[in-house]
């Protein structure tokens, strides 16, 4: 069976990227032809993708839209005689960028205006997550199901070393760790405020750091620094560090004390499951997909009282019995990712065409 995949843009180091990517492989294995065709491909990844201008991107008996974001994409696929499958990725709602970015409100506007144009006219429709499915099912999409997103862990567990910047890291300072974009619905101004309670009541030997694209929404970007400003916090203790290679990304999660998200919008939420590969402690608002995706591990918490966040911080960080507890919590969910219950996703769609 010939199973294609299509990526609107294909970068290195983007986790919808590298799950098709992995995605791919397993196919591969089984047998199956399998490719990926994209819109635009990042230099270093031309050898492995495929332009979708070249005409067997329109040949597969069964063809999967990663659907993140409005292309051209939508409409090739609809037209398509049998076999299309979307796998719907989230966007974020466009109220998170009023008053930040009118374009981006546009742009994710028109997105979910056009994944709602899809209802009734693909085969299947894949949430990466039960949160997404559930949106699909609203949006009026009837043959739905889920299928996770396939986290390459290894790039970060098998990462080589880098004594340079782990001495940095390990200076004695407590390390707290955020990874993605720089974007309003991450609430990272509420991470800010997180760290004057930390500070105030637990330790004022930390220092957070932000791995992650900061053009992503650069009004949103300012408002932080200018928090920051107002809270007289120094950038010795406030690291914003852009975009890393993963032989860096896994340095910063390998010295990290534990993994704080308090976003307050995901759809599935990739670096929880990297915090958990590399054994880091996960604290976590609970909110849209972030209770499914830990699935019990890691601690949830809810409503967003960041006083009690800093308390239960200071626990993840300094109490031993508590850190191991959550340890294995998070080791026995990873089981659910592997490659082996990818294969049962795999089989259930292969079986569904065929």
């Amino acid at each position: 069976m010939v199973i294609n995949q299509w990526l609107p843009a294909a970068h290195r180091g983007d986790a919808v990227g590298d799950s098709a990517r992995r995605v791919r492989g397993l196919l591969r294995a089984r047998g199956h032809d399998s490719d990926i065709y994209a819109l635009t491909v990042d230099d270093d990844l031309r050898g492995e993708i495929r332009p979708f201008s070249d005409s067997a991107a329109r040949r597969g008996d069964v063809t999967i839209l990663h659907f993140a974001i409005a292309s051209p994409m939508s409409e090739a696929l609809a037209s398509l005689p049998t076999g299309k499958v979307i796998q719907y990725h989230n966007i974020t709602p466009a109220h998170f960028f009023a008053g930040y970015d009118a374009g981006l409100v546009a742009l994710v506007t028109r997105g979910r205006e056009e994944l709602a144009s899809l209802a009734g006219r693909v085969d299947l429709a894949l949430g990466d997550s039960e949160y997404n499915r559930q949106e699909l099912e609203t949006l009026g999409f009837t043959e739905t199901g889920v299928f996770p997103i396939a986290v390459d862990t290894a790039r970060l567990t098998e990462a080589p070393p880098r004594p340079a910047l782990e001495r940095v890291l390990r200076d004695g300072l407590t390390n707290i760790l955020f990874v993605g974009r720089i974007a309003p619905n991450k609430k990272l101004e509420d991470h800010l405020r997180l760290a004057e309670h930390y500070k105030r009541y637990i330790d004022a030997f930390h220092r957070f750091i932000f791995v992650g694209r900061e053009d992503a929404c650069p009004r949103y970007y300012a408002m932080l620094r200018a928090l920051m400003t107002e809270y007289k916090m120094t950038s010795e203790r406030f690291w914003f560090v852009g975009p890393v290679p993963d032989e860096d990304l896994a340095v910063f999660y390998r010295t990290a004390s534990a993994y704080v998200s308090l976003s307050e919008h995901e759809g599935f939420c990739v670096p929880l499951l990297e915090a958990m590969a590399t054994d880091v402690p996960v604290l976590a608002y609970a909110s849209t997909a972030v209770p499914e995706t830990l699935g019990g591990a890691g601690i949830a918490f809810s409503p967003k009282d960041l006083e009690y966040a800093a308390e239960m911080l200071g626990l993840l960080v300094y109490d031993d019995s508590l850190r191991t507890s959550i340890r294995e919590g998070q080791r026995r969910r990873l089981t659910d990712f592997t490659d082996a219950r990818f294969d049962t996703h795999l089989d259930r769609l292969v079986a569904r065409f065929s």
